[in-house]
């Protein structure tokens, strides 16, 4: 994401979202607990828009996507986009669709690392969204339902399609996209969808944990293994040597790299700048 804007100031309130930025890390909660964080057409648009703000501002270092209140997020407002869209005609709904998804590729793409911390339900949309994330970890009352089938939609939606196969096999994506069950905390670990169950107070602490760790790295190279890592999925080996032959020149040229350099050489803990 380049850092050059145009006109437009930094968005000064975003309402569907609470944001917070502390030594490089920032807290985004979905904030609609009566709803359990259901998404509107704005929330998604929100998300989309931030995440590609922090990616230009290179203010952030990590990120952390929480849900407010007693669940993560239960997926699409049944009223504001569930029924919206049934009056919606085919253009309409294309543009919806592009626009749900643009918002997980802001996810994927940002130059930080985004870790999902997941309780409570994460159902539809918002299973998308923690999937989308690098990271996910989750407390014991988590439980994940890609349940787009269960209402007549393809279990294609949002990038799943992709992700899924990718982060738990093919045979289990099409058990959890063709039944759409629930899936626990516990069973979600077992089969790599989740990397951590914590207990529930011990959530937005080891989420935190994590954040600042990675915040206190050498977040240019993390963001460029990030890229790397993802576009692997759709690359062939030639072409990621090629890329990694290229990443890897940049990397060696940056202070990050020179400072662990030195760190090591002294023998002390490195501080990286994120450059």
């Amino acid at each position: 994401m380049s850092p050059f804007t145009g006109s437009a100031t930094r968005t000064p309130r975003w309402e569907h979202l609470r944001v917070e930025l502390t030594d490089g890390v920032a807290t985004v909660t979905l904030a609609r607990p009566d709803k359990l964080n259901a998404l509107t057409f704005g929330a998604y648009a929100d998300l989309r828009d931030l995440l590609a703000e922090l990616s230009r501002e290179r203010s952030v270092r990590a990120l952390v996507l929480a849900g407010e209140g007693r669940g993560f997020c239960s997926g699409g407002d049944v009223d504001e986009i569930i029924g919206a869209t049934l009056a919606m005609d085919t253009a309409q709904l294309l543009d919806f669709n592009r626009m749900t998804g643009h918002t997980v590729r802001a996810i994927r793409e940002c130059p930080f690392p985004v870790i999902a911390a997941v309780h409570g339900v994460a159902a539809g949309a918002g299973a998308v969204l923690a999937l989308a994330a690098d990271f996910r970890v989750a407390d014991p009352t988590a439980r994940f339902a890609f349940l787009f089938t269960r209402v007549g939609l393809s279990g294609g939606d949002m990038g799943a399609a992709y992700l899924l196969p990718r982060v738990v096999g093919m045979h289990k994506a099409k058990e959890l996209v063709f039944f759409g069950d629930d899936l626990s905390a516990a069973d979600a670990e077992r089969i790599g969808l989740v990397n951590k169950v914590v207990p529930a107070a011990d959530l937005e602490a080891e989420t935190k944990k994590w954040a600042a760790k990675l915040a206190q790295g050498p977040t240019f190279a993390i963001g460029l293994s990030k890229r790397l890592l993802n576009r692997s999925l759709q690359s062939d080996l030639d072409t990621c040597f090629a890329e990694e032959a290229f990443t890897q020149a940049l990397a060696s040229n940056s202070d990050d790299m020179r400072e662990g350099i030195r760190s090591f050489m002294e023998k002390r803990s490195p501080a990286f700048k994120g450059r």
